[in-house]
């Protein structure tokens, strides 16, 4: 049986060529069925033209309108109500959909999914959540990474519980370790934020270990990670700009000390692993957790493949349930 996803085809920095090919490839490999959704008469030939007369499950949602990534998220969002982001938002809160993937605006992407999907009972602030690789060769779930810059110790708490289910039912991690993210391991270290935060993380019936510092989220000792928008948005793109000085830089000092034809062969799969495991691409996007829905934010500079992943990552979340069991965990 086939997962309807629907995927905003005007998001990305290259919209719609990134999409149309992220989507002809995992129709291809996945069990899925692709909405894309933005203008017919624009997406239609660029599609025909792609496919080359094959015939797979992806169908067009017309949509008039598309929302650019400098404009103001707020006025974009109430003044564009036929947006490829609201369209393909209303066909999940319709049931025509399963999930929803966009590689827009990220500030346009949450409020529409706040205006059109809602919010989980007992969410106060829905949160993104990114996928990390670590040392341990297991993923950190480090949220929040963007959504919410100022929280409240409270925000925190729900963030963890969202957190330690997306690990264990998505990422199949048995009983994740949840950590705090701060200045020190010490109970007493840190802000007002994390210091008040604390007493409510571990009074949760979660594998709470304490406080973790930015080492951690590489290094496995933890499987979820909580911290505000703010901290978490820096430490993502900080680990962004640093995965590519190292890769650029292994790859200067391969070319440069590799002569050998058989040690030019080795470095290269090496280097091609090494590449593949730090490349955001391969994680697809991050989840919007707390909404009543599956929203799935990718990046602006996505490519085919990222396209393709968050794809995949919108339909694993669907086929997990992740929405109920959220729900019934912040009930406890």
């Amino acid at each position: 049986m086939l997962t309807d996803i629907a995927v905003d085809a005007m998001g990305a920095d290259k919209a719609p060529d990134p999409e149309i090919a992220g989507a002809i490839q995992a129709a291809r490999d996945l069990p899925v069925q692709i909405f894309l959704v933005g203008p017919e008469d624009r997406l239609e030939p660029l599609l025909k033209q792609a496919l080359r007369g094959e015939r797979l499950p992806i169908q067009i949602v017309h949509a008039s309108e598309h929302i650019a990534m400098d404009e103001k998220a707020a006025q974009a969002v109430r003044n564009k109500k036929d947006s490829s982001m609201r369209v393909g938002l209303k066909l999940v809160r319709e049931g025509k959909a399963a999930g929803f993937l966009t590689a827009g605006n990220t500030g346009a992407a949450m409020a529409t999914a706040k205006m059109v999907l809602g919010t989980l009972p007992g969410v106060d602030r829905p949160a993104l959540a990114a996928i990390l690789p670590t040392a341990a060769g297991t993923p950190c779930v480090l949220v929040d990474v963007g959504a919410n810059v100022d929280c409240k110790p409270q925000n925190l708490a729900q963030f963890a519980v969202m957190g330690e289910l997306y690990a264990r039912t998505v990422l199949k991690i048995a009983r994740p370790r949840v950590g705090l993210l701060s200045i020190g391991e010490e109970e007493g270290k840190g802000n007002e934020l994390t210091s008040e935060a604390f007493p409510l993380l571990k009074a949760l019936p979660l594998h709470f270990t304490g406080n973790v510092e930015g080492r951690d989220i590489y290094n496995g000792h933890a499987d979820v990670i909580v911290c505000d928008g703010f901290i978490g948005n820096v430490a993502l793109k900080t680990s962004e700009g640093l995965s590519r000085l190292v890769r650029d830089m292994l790859r200067e000092s391969l070319r440069k000390t590799v002569t050998a034809q058989v040690g030019a062969l080795l470095s290269r799969k090496a280097f091609a692993t090494f590449k593949r495991k730090m490349d955001p691409s391969e994680y697809g996007g991050v989840p919007l957790l707390g909404v009543r829905g599956v929203c799935i934010v990718g990046h602006g500079s996505s490519n085919d493949v990222a396209i393709k992943n968050g794809i995949r990552v919108a339909a694993e979340f669907a086929q997990a349930g992740l929405n109920g069991l959220i729900e019934a965990g912040l009930a406890v």
